[in-house]
């Protein structure tokens, strides 16, 4: 289902909607909190129609302030937490006339890639319940890939929309750094967040992108870089197109039906006149990716959540004196995964450890960028398969382990993180019935020419405005 469809009879579409997340709430365990929507369906009522998201219900990840709404980032030390203020994206989604739908479950404050780690426990794959939907941001994904919404907000730091919307069969884009604010959005690792969101196509994501892009004053980091008419000028036609296929990544698939997948998208693309060749990174700055991430990811997590001591922020526990009382609502507040991150953090943080860990890991952050840039400056995109397999069973994922196996394929999507360059995922096809997605990633800030190339794929894997519920009648 896509936007256009939602822009007539909103009381009835998003009554609809409603009905049908109800259901899939039993199925997906995807929402944490469900909003009232009669308030917002009369105040959309009085505004203008020709609107770009004029009654479109849009599901938000529950790491975005929602003013009046509670928003606890799957965490239950937030569990009371009910903001004073709607973060920048929230404000431009409502006056481009959106429907604020539901919060939906991430893992804990955004720190984790399954899913598993949210206080409201796991969410479901639409297409196999027994299976993860990846994370951080698989509550959203999850609610796509149902049909339940057309649009889903997410937040992105690793890979936490673009492994979700691979493993759920939906298109999942992170923009630029600083082309969307942050502001009012509870961070994980600045330097590495991202905002973006999870459509059914690239239609829908260009229209989101021009809704949520443009320069906020709250967020000093967000860009003054010109919005385009991202959906108007959208044009599939890539000849001349020079694509780079990150061998790097592909070599190190062991599934053959997911190489074979890529490689028929692939000759499609050739023979609409793209130029593809194969580049290859140095294979040992690609397997410190994760390392490097999870030194300065942690170590920004530490001091962005220092905040959170049941004193200045969230539930509090007992205890006999300040720190007690800190120690007692940390513990009990956190999950022992969340807890070990802050560790981890704290540890890369002290005096003595700053030198030979965090600022060792930001250089060599610097230099994985260089060399990435440089195949950059020679092709209009690179691209592989986002994910290395299908979406797998708890007890099977991988997460953040160091695996020899999957080292680059499953953590090659922190390049679009550490870079800041735009990067989007779509689905590609099916194996064992389960979705599989291509991951592209662009120059900064040429997020036109990333969509139109994503368009070009798009159409010939006809799998546009696909979901796991089918057709979603209106």
């Amino acid at each position: 289902m896509k936007i256009q469809e939602f822009t007539k009879d909103v009381e009835k579409n998003v009554g609809r909607c409603a009905a049908l997340s109800e259901k899939a709430q039993k199925k997906l365990n995807a929402i944490v909190t469900f909003i009232d929507h009669s308030e917002q369906i009369e105040a959309v009522k009085k505004m203008d129609p020709s609107l770009p998201l004029y009654g479109v219900p849009i599901a938000i990840k529950d790491n975005f302030n929602t003013k009046g709404i509670r928003t606890t980032a799957s965490s239950r030390i937030l569990d009371n937490y009910v903001p004073i203020y709607d973060a920048t994206v929230i404000k431009k989604l409502k006056d481009a006339g959106a429907i604020l739908f539901a919060k939906t479950s991430m893992d804990e404050l955004g720190m984790g890639g399954t899913n598993l780690n949210a206080y409201t426990g796991k969410v479901n794959n639409p297409y196999d319940v027994s299976r993860i939907s990846g994370g951080s941001s698989g509550g959203s994904a999850a609610l796509v890939a149902e049909g339940v919404v057309p649009v889903a907000m997410g937040t992105d730091t690793g890979d936490s929309i673009r492994k979700p919307a691979a493993y759920c069969g939906v298109v999942g884009f992170k923009p630029t750094y600083g082309r969307i604010s942050r502001y009012g959005v509870i961070p994980y690792a600045s330097s590495l967040d991202h905002v973006g969101f999870f459509t059914t196509c690239i239609e829908d994501a260009a229209r989101m992108l021009e809704v949520c892009a443009g320069r906020d004053d709250h967020d000093m980091t967000s860009s003054y870089e010109k919005v385009e008419e991202y959906e108007k000028n959208l044009n599939s036609d890539i000849r001349g197109k020079k694509i780079a296929i990150l061998e790097n990544v592909m070599n190190s698939i062991e599934d053959q039906r997911i190489v074979d997948n890529f490689n028929e998208v692939i000759l499609k693309l050739e023979k609409r006149g793209a130029i593809v060749e194969r580049v290859s990174m140095d294979e040992t700055l690609l397997q410190t990716l994760l390392p490097v991430y999870l030194i300065i990811a942690n170590a920004e997590a530490c001091a962005n959540h220092s905040n959170l001591d049941g004193v200045r922020f969230g539930m509090r526990e007992d205890g006999n004196d300040l720190e007690e009382i800190m120690i007692n609502s940390r513990t009990k507040g956190f999950s022992s995964a969340v807890r070990k991150r802050f560790v981890l953090g704290s540890y890369s943080l002290f005096v003595e450890n700053q030198e030979k860990l965090f600022r060792k890991a930001q250089k060599v952050r610097r230099v994985i960028v260089d060399e990435y840039r440089k195949i950059l400056e020679k092709y209009d995109c690179v691209i592989a398969s986002a994910a290395p397999t299908i979406a797998p069973h708890p007890e099977d994922s991988v997460g953040e382990k160091m695996s020899d196996t999957y080292l680059v394929a499953e953590n090659f999507m922190i390049l679009g993180n550490m870079s800041g360059y735009p990067s989007l995922t779509l689905p590609s096809g099916f194996v064992e019935g389960l979705p599989i997605g291509i991951n592209v990633t662009a120059k900064a800030f040429d997020e036109q020419n990333l969509l139109n190339i994503c368009k070009a794929i798009e159409e010939e894997t006809g799998l546009e405005n696909h979901t796991a519920g089918g057709s979603y009648e209106l």
